[in-house]
């Protein structure tokens, strides 16, 4: 009778236990305990995270709500051996077990990273680096690398050329070496047969052809205007005229205030400057956009060497292909400016 009862209570509190841990077992694999009631969040996690390290950066920002069953939970699963750096999407109410799945298996979101204007390299390389996990001096040394070792044309003073403006998908971790890579591999799917075929018809090489795209894009203010203003760039290019180009001007003195550039300017010692030496400077002066690089590759074909900004002030230009032409659209223009200058003096004194 003895034996039976010490059987009896031995099974109900075996029972009582199994099932003790079992619920517990549940509740910390299944119950929700990552961003219980806020908003699903983005947690970086950056090279060499220990999990001490990860620990208090989950309870600082709030993310667990029970760090015991998730370290419990992630030391079972081996992961606090295995952190892979990272930028994670953690879902609100996630159990402990959905998140270990996904930081352990490294399952990244990728980030956005979007280019579209830039008048130096450092401009890209910063923009770039601000939401990845490399830096701006690491980019910095393998376009500098890169610059020396290509076949593709590039250097030192060309490099703005190599960023095709768009954007992208990139990995948090990516390492510098994995991201010269990527910009390489987008520049040479951009350049593709096509591009590259028209390039060789105008005469210039892709890097020239951006260089040329970035003149067009700081001269046009309508976009529909880009192939036109093309055209009499290369029609000068190819009868040696010198570009003359306002905007290389501002870049070579590197005062991008200047509204309009005086005779003084033009005196600037300054490879570009394109009033002295004939010929496309040595880089771009900007991230030309795709359209302007098409615009050079499907240039309009006309007779046009000059231009000067129209009487009317809306943004379009006047296209002659003689110097007397030229001289009188600049008078009416220089007539319609002061005009305009006086209205605004007379304007300024009344109010």
């Amino acid at each position: 009778m003895q034996l039976k009862k010490r059987k009896l209570i031995l099974f109900l509190v075996s029972s009582i236990l199994l099932i003790t841990f079992t619920f517990y077992g549940y509740q910390i694999c299944f119950t929700p305990n990552i961003l219980v009631d806020r908003e699903s969040s983005i947690i970086l996690i950056e090279k060499g995270t220990t999990f001490s390290q990860l620990q208090s950066q989950f309870i600082k920002g709030e993310v667990v709500n029970d760090i015991v069953s998730f370290s419990f939970l992630a030391r079972l699963y081996d992961y606090d051996q295995r952190i892979r750096p990272g930028r994670y999407v953690l879902l609100r109410n996630m159990n402990n077990l959905e998140a270990i799945e996904v930081l352990k298996a490294g399952k990244q979101e990728p980030v956005n990273v979007t280019y579209s204007y830039a008048r130096y390299v450092t401009d890209v390389t910063d923009r770039i680096a601000k939401n990845l996990a490399v830096k701006p001096s690491e980019l910095t040394d393998e376009l500098n690398k890169f610059a020396l070792t290509n076949q593709l044309g590039f250097n030192k003073d060309n490099l703005l050329a190599l960023f095709i403006p768009n954007t992208y998908e990139i990995f948090y971790d990516i390492t510098s070496e994995e991201l010269m890579d990527r910009l390489i591999w987008e520049y040479e799917s951009f350049w593709n047969e096509e591009r590259i075929q028209k390039s060789k018809v105008i005469g210039l090489t892709p890097v020239e052809v951006s260089v040329l795209a970035s003149i067009v894009q700081a001269e046009m203010a309508k976009e529909e205007e880009a192939p036109t203003i093309a055209g009499l760039y290369i029609n000068r290019l190819k009868k040696n005229i010198a570009l003359q180009a306002d905007p290389t001007l501002v870049y070579a003195l590197g005062d991008f205030t200047i509204k309009r550039v005086l005779n003084e300017h033009k005196e600037v010692e300054s490879p570009y400057n394109t009033y002295k030496y004939v010929g496309l400077p040595p880089g771009p002066i900007n991230m030309p956009q795709i359209a302007m690089i098409d615009a050079v590759l499907n240039y309009e074909k006309h007779n046009y060497i000059y231009m000067c900004a129209r009487e009317d002030f809306s943004g379009y230009h006047n296209f002659s292909s003689n110097l007397n032409t030229h001289l009188q659209n600049a008078r009416k223009y220089q007539q319609a400016l002061t005009v305009e200058q006086r209205k605004a003096r007379v304007a300024k004194k009344s109010g």
